[in-house]
This record gives C-alpha cells, structure tokens and sequence, in this order.
C-alpha cells in the first residue's frame, strides 16, 4: 500500500488536536528557519492546535527557544519544548535511571562548548582527559567539517579505560546549509563497535514521546509526530504507537531525489521507509500548512 500524500498539515487538521514537531530538518536547517515555518506554526495555533518542539539536541531547551526566536519565530507561536539535552541534564542530576546511577562525578565532555549548558546544576566535575575520567558525556563533533575518525584517540582510549558513555544526542547526521553534519550519535555507534558501552538519550526512545504526549495534554490518539529522520522520528513514534508524518525534504531529500517543500514520488517514499523498516502514516513535503 502506497503512503498517503498530504500537501500540508492543514489535510489531517480534523484528525489531529496535537503536534509533536522535530526542529531541524523540519522547521529549519540548524541556521536558518524555512520559509514557511513561522506562517504554518501560526496557523497550526489559529486552528487550536497544541504543539511541542522535540529535538535531538544536546543542549538546553532554552537554547533552543533563543535560536528559534533569532530565526525569526517568535516565542508565543508554539507550546512546549523538549531536548534530548534537557533530558541528559535532569538523568544526571536524578540519577534514577540504571544507566547513569553509578557514572560518578568526573566526565570527560566529547564536545564543543556550546553544549555545555547540560551540565549545569549537575555538579559534574568536567576533566581536560578521558584519563581523569570516570565517563564520558558526548554531545557531537567539535566542527562542522569534523569526521568520526578525527576523534578516534578519544574513542579508543576510553573503550579501553572501559568507560561507560553518554550519548545526548543520538542522530547520526543532519543537513545544514544543504551539507550532511555528523552527529554526536555517530560517535556512540563507533564507541560501541570498539566494546564501550553507551547510554542513549532522546529520539527514538520511546520514554522520551511519553513524556511529551504528557506534557502536550491530548488523547495519544489525536497526536501525530511530525519529522524528517526515520531512524528517530518515525521509529520512536511507531515504538511509541502514535502516528506520523515524515517530512520528506529532509535528510532523506537526496535519497528520493527531491528537496525540502517539494512533493517526493509516494511509491519512491513508500519503498525507501519499507526498505529501512520504519514506515510512517503519511509522508509532508515540509512543514507547510
């Protein structure tokens, strides 16, 4: 059976009384907001509609809410915001999962300083070597241009010091600017093929949509998760049993040989979502009302 094609979000607008949105791939590129982004959030929020933002980013919420606000949408367009970082940041603290109760007190941060908000209110002690450490916290690649293999000192040196790690992020690639970017969950999938151990959090864990359909407040039944990865976004929505809606003019956009904003063939989508094995309830274009 072929996916169902909508044209915007305003064709499942009668089905849907909440949105649980991804952000980069979706409503922006990691530096700029796509062009219909603000107008389809204002019309999601004229219509009634309930939103929250989840992203796999491996910082702050608040962060988050800054950079969207510089993109040039405003604060007061959406509901709440959950981060992958966020949710690393209060495991930390809590200590209540079994896979961070017994990490200790001295990590070694795997990654650029802009990430270093999850660690606040944590009492972490950040050591300068893997050596210090007691494990490792990995949020991404220093630079945009880095590869997985630029860090394999790091990779090997704490498999073998058999520290445990914790992934914030764990996306393997975006597109920024129309250019792949490795991401942090890159490095976790190298750090586990050297015998380390990781510890996940965010999409596509199913916890992490619990919290969300929580926290947005309607029937999971009237909910749909919209986003671009199918790895994440629609396998956490599936493991979760709610509905989505993949955004095709993502990081899958060359794969279907089309772009952001521009149907992709349903049959092309259909067989490349079956082929991977997370298959969504209908496919978008963008984020388009």
């Amino acid at each position: 059976m072929i996916l169902r094609a909508l044209a915007g979000l305003s064709d499942v607008a009668g089905e849907f009384d909440g949105f649980i949105l991804d952000l980069w791939g979706l409503v922006h590129d990691g530096a700029t907001a796509y062009p219909c982004s603000a107008e389809t959030f204002r019309s999601l929020k004229a219509a009634g509609k309930k939103t929250l933002l989840l992203s796999n980013a491996p910082r702050r919420a608040r962060v988050l809410v800054d950079a969207m606000t510089r993109m040039g949408i405003p604060r007061d367009l959406y509901g709440e915001v959950l981060s992958s970082g966020e949710a690393t940041r209060e495991a930390l603290i809590a200590r209540k999962d079994p896979g961070f109760a017994g990490l200790g007190k001295r990590a070694y941060h795997l990654g650029p300083e802009r990430d270093c908000s999850v660690f606040e209110d944590t009492h972490i002690e950040l050591v300068p070597a893997v050596a210090a450490a007691e494990f490792i916290v990995n949020t991404g690649l220093d630079g945009l241009d880095d590869v997985v293999e630029d860090y394999s000192d790091v990779l090997e040196s704490g498999a073998r010091a058999r520290l445990p790690m914790v992934c914030a992020n764990p996306d393997m690639l975006v597109i920024r600017d129309n250019k792949p970017v490795v991401c942090a969950g890159a490095l976790a999938r190298r750090y586990e093929t050297l015998g380390g151990v990781v510890v996940y959090r965010g999409k596509p864990d199913p916890a992490v949509y619990e919290l969300a359909v929580a926290k947005l407040g309607v029937d999971r039944g009237r909910v749909a998760v919209v986003g671009d990865a199918l790895e994440t976004d629609i396998k956490g929505a599936n493991a979760a049993g709610l509905k989505s809606i993949w955004c095709t003019g993502g990081i899958h956009a060359e794969a279907l040989g089309t772009r952001y904003g521009v149907p992709a063939d349903p049959a092309r989508a259909t067989a490349l979502a079956r082929a991977e094995g997370h298959v969504p309830s209908a496919i978008i274009p963008g984020f388009l009302w």
